[in-house]
């Protein structure tokens, strides 16, 4: 008996069609969509300060309008976390839709996960639920559900519990869903969106330029085959559902309310063209503990980017860096945070005026506006006839916007009201978990012999043997790590080591950085505390999320042997 899941979204403004092409692509039973990130519960937050009826994800009801009738006509259950910080509000606004449509569906929701109340000062904290409280609505017979802050992979958990009967305590079943709904929550990455070897795909006539999104095959024994639509663009090998194992995870133990999975213990297999198998996960209870996500304002922010052109590029920058660092003196609030990048995009002898220039950008934050934006435009346009020569900046500084900031803190389980809300107004009280384990980090796994040394080597590029991915988790980062052939492992596993990432990465020089060997996997993981700030919102660094992180890595140069290359 086999579950067909599939996934139509993998954040908040994804593609809008995609409900519609999955519906009519192929066979399924449930489509998920994952409309919710750590920005995106801070963007909610700030609707709902103007409208206390908002909070949620408006571009599903828009695409449900469309396709409210083909999922009834053909038997599908939606399951979404799009209710944001109002999954009532949704719920509401979704039954209002279908008696509009004429269409009867039984629409359920999940609450609890919200703890703004009990958090001052946060727009919205919210605890990451689980998916047994979608069971409990799929098995009461909801056509739809909504949710709030469930985890990402909750929305593949909670319909596999309910339709194979899986209860808590089934650890290694639902670990294997955990796996399955951690590979399709990001939609196309897992069919060759964002992966690192997509120009062999496109060589290989591999048609990137609109992937098609993913579906789980799931089983009984809570192993699955990832999958598309017959048609659809993109492809699904080994590779592409690698590289979105490793994305935003950190050690072998991923956690959740739960189980926690050991992606130590994932095997993948290629099963068919388009088809992958991943089986043998193995699952522990969870921790006694539930992650919340907290969303504050942090303050205001502005920026200015003066341009750089031509010779003496360095002498530039510094004189410009003195005129505002002198006009910040003599300011009477200078701002709080203050913080320089020169980038450095100019070329030599270059035949444009653009690619002769380099970017110094300035970003400054208080917690006053005035500070960030009177002072800074004050500040940078009073240069505009007395700096550098050829002085100009990309565009005046603003009045500063407010950001955000993200912080993780940790509530015992038993203090988070998770609740169904079935389609009748019956409230089910879902029970917190009963066995936990309090999470800590495996023993280092055994790794392979070292790759044999004495022969040529080539300096090249990383990426030439290793694909990676990033992204963010708060204010940390995540690089994963992973090479194809057992010979590139030998290499990989004891060539990039701490001491080498921070080498080739300075950025991460003086950061804590910790590695996790994934051996099933052929890969590292590697989490870096801090480098992205108070998070995504408070746009700390020039790539906030960290997406391209793992590319900066694979173009570093190391010595690597010929034969691997």
């Amino acid at each position: 008996m086999t579950l067909r899941i599939g996934n139509a979204s993998g954040f908040y403004g994804d593609r809008f069609d995609a409900l519609r092409e999955m519906l009519t692509g192929g066979e399924l039973d449930v489509l998920t969509g994952d409309y919710l990130a750590e920005l995106t519960m801070l963007i909610l937050g700030r609707d709902r300060l103007k409208d206390p009826g908002a909070g949620y994800a408006r571009t599903f009801l828009r695409q449900l309008e469309d396709c409210l009738g083909l999922a009834h006509e053909r038997g599908v259950r939606i399951v979404t976390n799009a209710g944001g910080l109002n999954p009532a509000g949704l719920a509401d606004a979704v039954r209002q839709l279908a008696d509009r449509l004429g269409i009867p569906v039984r629409v359920a929701h999940v609450e609890g996960d919200d703890l703004t109340a009990v958090h001052p000062g946060s727009l919205a904290a919210h605890a990451y639920l689980g998916g047994f409280g979608i069971a409990e609505c799929l098995r009461a017979g909801a056509d739809i559900v909504v949710t709030g802050r469930v985890t990402d992979a909750a929305l593949v958990t909670g319909p596999a519990a309910a339709h194979f009967g899986w209860r808590p305590g089934e650890y290694d079943r639902l670990a294997g869903a955990v796996v399955a709904g951690h590979v399709l929550e990001c939609g196309t990455q897992a069919t060759g969106g964002n992966y690192a070897f997509f120009a062999e795909a496109a060589t290989a006539g591999g048609d990137l330029r609109r992937p098609g999104f993913p579906l789980a095959e799931l089983h009984e024994d809570g192993s699955c085959v990832i999958t598309k639509h017959p048609g659809t663009g993109g492809f699904v090998d080994v590779g592409t559902v690698t590289a979105q194992l490793l994305y935003e995870t950190g050690g072998a133990r991923y956690a959740g309310p739960d189980v926690t999975a050991r992606l130590d213990t994932v095997r993948l297999s290629q099963d068919g063209p388009d088809r992958v198998r991943i089986e043998g996960v193995r699952g522990e209870a969870p921790p006694p503990t539930l992650k919340v996500g907290r969303n504050r304002l942090g303050g205001f922010r502005n920026e200015v980017v003066f341009v750089l052109t031509g010779l003496d590029i360095e002498a530039k920058a510094a004189l410009v860096r003195d005129q505002m660092t002198d006009a910040f003196a003599l300011a009477k609030s200078p701002p709080a945070g203050i913080r320089w990048e020169l980038v450095r995009t100019d070329r030599p002898d270059a035949d444009t005026e653009e690619t002769a220039s380099a970017l110094l950008r300035l970003v400054v934050r208080d917690r006053d506006q005035d500070t960030v934006g009177r002072a800074l435009s004050a500040a940078a346009v009073e240069l505009a006839l007395a700096s550098y020569p050829g002085f100009h900046v990309l565009a005046p500084p603003g009045k500063g916007a407010p950001y955000g900031v993200f912080e993780d803190v940790y509530v015992p389980q038993g203090e988070v009201p998770h609740v169904a809300v079935l389609h009748d107004g019956r409230r089910i009280p879902v029970p917190p978990a009963q066995d936990t384990l309090v999470l800590q980090d495996p023993p280092e796994p055994p790794l392979p012999e070292p790759y044999p040394a004495g022969g040529p080597t080539r300096r090249a590029p990383l990426g030439l043997v290793a694909g990676a991915r990033s992204g963010d988790k708060g204010g940390n980062a995540n690089v994963g790590v992973w090479v194809r052939s057992d010979e590139a492992w030998r290499w990989l596993a004891h060539t990039l080591t701490v001491d080498v990432f921070r080498r080739l990465l300075p950025e991460t020089a003086e950061l804590a950085v910790t590695r996790h060997p994934l051996p099933n996997l052929r890969a590292l993981n590697f989490t870096v505390e801090g480098v992205l700030g108070e998070g995504v919102a408070a746009q700390h660094r020039f790539d906030p999320q960290a997406k391209a992180l793992g590319e900066w890595l694979r173009s570093r140069h190391l010595d690597i042997p010929e034969a691997l290359l």
